[in-house]
């Protein structure tokens, strides 16, 4: 009785804790899990891109206290044959927000557009190459210090880490794989 009392307790210890760690989720796919195909990009003159080019829901929870902004990166590591691609750079997402409904990231509301990789403020949904095996596409949320007006539109995602350099309470990834 005492030793499953012990247990009871440590656990119950456990999961009120990790009730407050900084989270990233979305109801449109589990972590590593498959992207549908509408969250693909769509570009005509791409093969490769046959989606409908939505942006996933995401929600966060617990952010870090002191947290003023919201940065949110969308990176495939493998893309461009390893070089990487950057599909969404957003940021000055007020504190206040805990959530992007699906599609929202496309329409460019609710934040600061960056330039992604494709040359667009927007979310740009996958397009890996026929053959090249399912991609990680990397969601990463980064709460920062800086107010949600501070930075101004089309910075990189290198000029945005730049920038947020000294600035960074935490963050917080999720990982939807997509392949053609």
């Amino acid at each position: 009785m005492r030793k499953w009392l012990s247990s009871a307790l440590l656990l119950g210890c456990f999961s009120a804790s990790a009730q407050d760690i900084f989270t990233l989720s979305s109801p449109d796919f589990t972590d590593n899990a498959m992207l549908e195909v509408k969250f693909a990009g769509n570009t005509a003159s791409n093969a490769s891109c046959t989606g409908e080019n939505v942006s996933p829901a995401l929600s966060w929870y617990y952010a870090p206290d002191g947290t003023k902004s919201f940065a949110l990166i969308l990176f495939d590591h493998e893309g461009a044959r390893g070089l990487g691609v950057t599909h969404l750079v957003a940021y000055n997402i007020p504190f206040q927000r805990s959530s992007f409904v699906q599609g929202e990231l496309t329409e460019g509301k609710g934040y600061t557009g960056g330039k992604n990789t494709h040359g667009t403020l927007r979310y740009s949904g996958p397009c890996p190459p026929a053959g090249s095996g399912a991609h990680h596409y990397v969601f990463t949320l980064i709460a920062t210090d800086l107010q949600a007006n501070a930075l101004p539109t089309g910075l990189t995602h290198g000029a945005l880490l730049t920038q947020l350099k000294g600035h960074t309470l935490g963050a917080v990834s999720l990982i939807g794989r997509y392949g053609n």
